[in-house]
């Protein structure tokens, strides 16, 4: 009996961390994976300027929606 005990805890133990696990995954990790695609998504399809900012880095662009122009953004500089 003391042996299925201690398996019984050890069971627990177990799931209790990967439980902590999965919700420090989708509360810290996911968000920023999912904010990075979304950036990387509104830029590949953007038109941006032919010139970078002064920090040579970054490029401001927009994107058109309905004939309309969109709030700028900025994206990384790819030349």
């Amino acid at each position: 009996m003391k042996e299925a005990t201690g398996e019984l805890n050890a069971t627990v133990f177990v799931v209790i961390a990967v439980a902590s696990l999965v919700v420090f995954f989708y509360t810290t990790i996911w968000p920023l994976i999912k904010n990075n695609l979304n950036e990387n998504v509104a830029c590949s399809r953007a038109i941006c300027a032919s010139e970078p900012n002064s920090d040579g880095r970054t490029v401001d662009c927009y994107v058109m929606e309905n004939g309309k122009k969109s709030d700028e953004f900025t994206c990384v500089w790819k030349g």
